[in-house]
């Protein structure tokens, strides 16, 4: 800490990444990345991008990528919006959609009147208390007010909690890090529920493309009935792309709207030319991805399978990974055991989920080494 940090900065608690080891000794499947590599066609395009035009700026509208992203959902690329990730479009939405805790109630600011103390107080925004760990670091960073509500005993969602006086809601579907996915209908039922409030539900899509449940799938289709619900993807999972940094919003054009005012409020170039090649090509080549995906979705069936008979307990997954727990062993045990036989995994320190495990899911050969770890280490070996 130093004493030219201003109190924004000493009072917040930044997001702490997985660890990305730089030596390759590890079998590593501690940030959700997929095992494969990205389509031939992404290479292809980022080669021919890096040309004499890395002297210009890049198009600030992503024209190719978000009409790449349209194409591939049917929907009008004025309703997409692309970023630097699925991180920076969240950061910017927090910053677009959910009030801070101190905004001018009017325009006596200058000279306050006698009863009026230049401020409001927002509702809280919801979000689940076990979740992706960046959300209440954006709330902080933007002085938003939030409420985290609990899972349910099991680890699911119950939207039904979340239809309360709100400043709105951000959801994560599939969850991250218990891998459960929330049926679509109780997402558009919420939808419904806040839209007469003027709020908005962001729906955090980073694993959708991993669920295999008929009931549990994108509501991108629909952001035409439901004009408050934002929908986030991310190119780093089932793209293959995380080392690049790209990914997209769909939503209608009023709320795209917003967030290109906060983009363009920080950066209006946040999107280099070979992200935006790489990003484009991506999007187009679907039965590439599909493949890959299935075999990451084939790959995650079969270990659960195996984990299950060797008696660890593993929660239903919709997605790149699995959330486990072994028997008799603590959660901390257990990732350092897997540790010392080179296999690099996600531990959480908070209590409720402490004896928990996340492990993405590799190549056959990788899930393979990890099984074998597992019998060892629970002596059914």
């Amino acid at each position: 800490m130093s004493e030219y940090w201003n109190e924004r900065t000493k009072n917040i608690s930044p997001y702490v990444p997985g660890e990305q080891p730089r030596d390759r000794q590890f079998v590593k499947l501690n940030t959700n990345e997929n095992p494969y590599p990205p389509s031939p066609k992404v290479i292809e395009a980022i080669k021919n991008a890096a040309n004499k035009n890395l002297r210009l700026y890049p198009d600030p509208e992503c024209t190719q990528f978000r009409e790449a992203v349209a194409a591939r959902y049917g929907v009008k690329p004025q309703q997409v919006f692309a970023g630097n990730g699925s991180d920076e479009i969240l950061g910017f939405a927090f910053g677009a959609f959910f009030e801070s805790k101190t905004v001018c109630c009017s325009s006596c600011c200058a000279t306050r009147c006698a009863d009026c103390d230049g401020s409001k107080k927002p509702a809280p925004i919801l979000f689940p208390d076990i979740t992706y760990s960046f959300y209440p670091v954006y709330a902080d960073l933007w002085n938003i007010p939030f409420k985290t509500i609990p899972l349910c005993e099991d680890f699911t969602i119950n939207t039904d909690e979340y239809k309360i006086n709100c400043g709105g809601v951000i959801l994560p579907n599939p969850n991250a890090p218990t891998s459960i996915a929330l049926e679509s209908d109780k997402l558009l039922e919420l939808a419904k529920y806040l839209e007469p409030l003027n709020k908005v539900l962001i729906i955090d899509e980073a694993y959708i493309a991993f669920s295999s449940a008929k009931n549990a799938q994108s509501v991108i289709s629909f952001i035409d009935k439901h004009p408050n619900l934002l929908v986030v993807h991310t190119l780093s999972k089932s793209y293959s792309l995380a080392g690049l940094r790209a990914g997209f919003a769909i939503s209608n054009e009023k709320l795209i709207e917003a967030l290109c005012r906060i983009r363009d409020s920080f950066n209006s170039y946040t999107l280099d030319r070979l992200a935006l090649a790489g990003a484009a090509a991506a999007i187009a080549d679907k039965q590439y991805y599909d493949e890959i995906n299935t075999k990451v979705i084939a790959a995650r069936e079969r270990t659960v399978k195996e984990l299950k008979n060797l008696g660890i307990d593993v929660l239903p997954s919709s997605a790149n990974f699995v959330f486990i727990k072994a028997p008799n062993l603590k959660g901390e045990d257990f990732f350092l055991k897997l540790r010392e036989k080179g296999i690099l995994v996600r531990h959480f320190k908070n209590a409720k989920i402490a004896d928990y495990l996340r492990i993405c899911i590799g190549t056959d050969e990788e899930m393979d080494i990890v099984l074998a770890a597992c019998r060892e280490i629970i002596g059914r070996g």
